[in-house]
């Protein structure tokens, strides 16, 4: 699948209908079938034990999946999360951005489907795996 908008414009849409977020992630790799992001890791999304949030990561493989949705379909404010399943792994290496690594497995005419897997930056080993399906706005004819 060819991307129907560019990194840059989609990270500069993402920063304009969600300012209050998008600054701790960063598209590092779109080519409308894969995708790659990071998250910028700091003291919020550190939970006791010295850790990254359960939260942090979810929101890592959502924005991933919604990044992967975007980059085939376009600006749809209205794509949404349908469903979500995350297994978590391992603990996060301390100090390490996460990055996520996005495959759009289903493209169709409602949803699409998604595969993220987690890990810790400079890391092979998963974190977290999850499935996401979104549904897309129908098109108006």
């Amino acid at each position: 699948m060819t991307p129907v908008i560019s990194k840059e414009e989609l990270s500069e849409y993402l920063a304009e209908v969600f300012p209050q977020v998008w600054s701790q992630f960063e598209i590092m790799e779109m080519d409308g079938r894969h995708t790659v992001m990071k998250l910028k890791v700091n003291d919020r999304h550190i939970r006791p034990g010295g850790t990254v949030s359960g939260p942090a990561m979810f929101g890592l493989a959502d924005v991933s999946a919604y990044v992967a949705t975007l980059a085939v379909v376009g600006r749809k404010a209205l794509a949404v999360t349908t469903n979500c399943s995350i297994d978590f792994m391992r603990k996060p290496e301390a100090g390490k951005d996460l990055i996520a690594h996005a495959e759009l497995l289903k493209h169709g005419k409602a949803l699409t489907v998604t595969d993220v897997r987690l890990r810790s930056e400079g890391s092979e080993e998963l974190v977290a795996r999850a499935s996401l399906t979104y549904s897309v706005p129908p098109v108006k004819s």
